[in-house]
């Protein structure tokens, strides 16, 4: 009797154990071959034949379209540079240069993969609207006030993604460091 019950203890742990991993492999967006630059991280085989089995199956549950490998790649950033998480109540300052592209997007996401809702329907930005300086870089404030310039309204929201879409790019899996793909910092302002 006591083998029994340790075997059937030592089972349900397991299945605990194996399911609370993969659920928070699929849920956190652990990116198994990603790429890590700053805040910024991407995972270039998403759009390929050689998906990993977890981004298989975070595709599969939240019914997102990768971009092709051919097409270009996705860089999604959950917090800043210092590491927090992206509060849609504070400011926070995307600035700097984007890596080579034809083409470029920044878009607000909520956690779940829904465009944050706000009250001028403005969700992102694109590599043709932007307003640049002189030296080409530039500098968005994402917030929940109006601001002039490249202003990106949060609705007041508690957490957002934001997702840098790069397309017709030379970025991928060779890419590991800033230096290689220089991508915009994130640094947080004023929180009210």
């Amino acid at each position: 009797m006591r083998l029994l019950l340790g075997s059937l203890f030592a089972l349900a742990m397991a299945a605990v154990i194996g399911l609370g991993t993969t659920w928070l492999a699929l849920t956190e967006g652990t990116a198994y071959g990603g790429v890590s630059i700053g805040a910024w991280t991407a995972r270039p085989k998403i759009g390929t034949a050689g998906i990993d089995p977890y981004s298989h199956a975070m595709l599969a549950r939240s019914g997102e379209l990768p971009v092709g490998s051919g097409d270009g790649v996705a860089f999604h950033a959950h917090g800043d540079d210092a590491g927090h998480l992206l509060d849609g109540r504070c400011d926070v300052a995307i600035s700097g240069i984007t890596p080579q592209a034809r083409y470029w997007t920044m878009t607000l996401y909520d956690p779940e993969g829904r465009l944050v809702a706000n009250s001028v329907q403005r969700h992102g930005f694109t590599s043709q609207e932007i307003i640049r300086r002189s030296d080409g870089s530039f500098e968005i404030t994402v917030g929940p006030r109006a601001r002039p310039g490249n202003w990106l309204p949060t609705g007041g929201v508690e957490r957002y993604v934001l997702v840098l879409r790069l397309y017709d790019t030379p970025i991928g899996l060779a890419t590991r460091t800033g230096r290689d793909a220089p991508m915009p910092s994130i640094t947080a302002r004023a929180c009210r």
